[in-house]
């Protein structure tokens, strides 16, 4: 509790870094399902920085009352710590056999692409930037649910490669974020809204843009 007389401080903008956690995990990931990259090597990310990081930063959202980047930063911290787990229980032989190993990638990306799905629409109130962070994270969650379902190597290195693109518009959004912070006007432009603007305060230059 603040002492009296003393004023709380401010919290910084954690959306930069809740992106760029979420950014750098996705592009390891997406390296290696686009056949780039060797496998396991994005686990310890997965685990402490598009985990933990971007999970931290989900809820220092809610101390800055912006419910739509406490929810998006604490769902996707935790979807990289279970998925992490999901293929550690898999390396110590007490996941699922074999032959449900892509079936079970698959419902685990579609049950987040439904939530990816209206978490994508509610953006537009957002910025162009976020919008697009989301609209390119569908994609890529479609693209491998269908390649995982299926069997597809072709589908799988697809989502890959739209992955990408989506962990590069995930860092601009964050590095717009970091450098607007610093700055008494924007340097990097998110874009306004796509749909009708908020009814809370701005928090200008911040990727996420408004809190209570």
């Amino acid at each position: 509790m603040a002492e009296e007389g003393k004023p709380v401080l401010a919290v910084a903008d954690p959306a930069p870094l809740g992106l760029g956690g979420f950014a750098l995990t996705t592009f390891v990931l997406s390296a290696h399902n686009a056949g780039w990259a060797p496998d396991i090597v994005w686990i310890g990310l997965a685990l402490f920085y598009g985990g933990a990081a971007q999970f931290l930063a989900g809820m220092w959202e809610f101390k800055n009352k912006n419910t739509f980047g406490a929810t998006a930063f604490s769902t996707y911290g935790a979807f990289w710590f279970s998925l992490a787990t999901f293929i550690l229980l898999q390396l110590f032989g007490k996941g699922v056999p074999d032959n449900q190993l892509l079936p079970a990638l698959g419902w685990f990306l579609l049950s987040f692409a439904i939530f990816n799905t209206y978490m994508m629409l509610w953006s537009t109130r957002a910025n162009v930037a976020v919008f697009l962070v989301f609209l390119t994270l569908e994609v890529t969650e479609i693209l491998l649910f269908i390649g995982f379902f299926s069997g597809s190597v072709s589908f799988i290195r697809l989502g890959g490669y739209v992955g990408i693109i989506t962990a590069l518009v995930a860092w601009y959004t964050s590095a717009a974020g970091v450098v607007n912070s610093m700055s008494p006007t924007p340097v990097l432009p998110v874009g306004g809204p796509l749909w009708a603007p908020p009814r809370v305060a701005q928090r200008p230059g911040s990727p996420l843009g408004a809190r209570g």
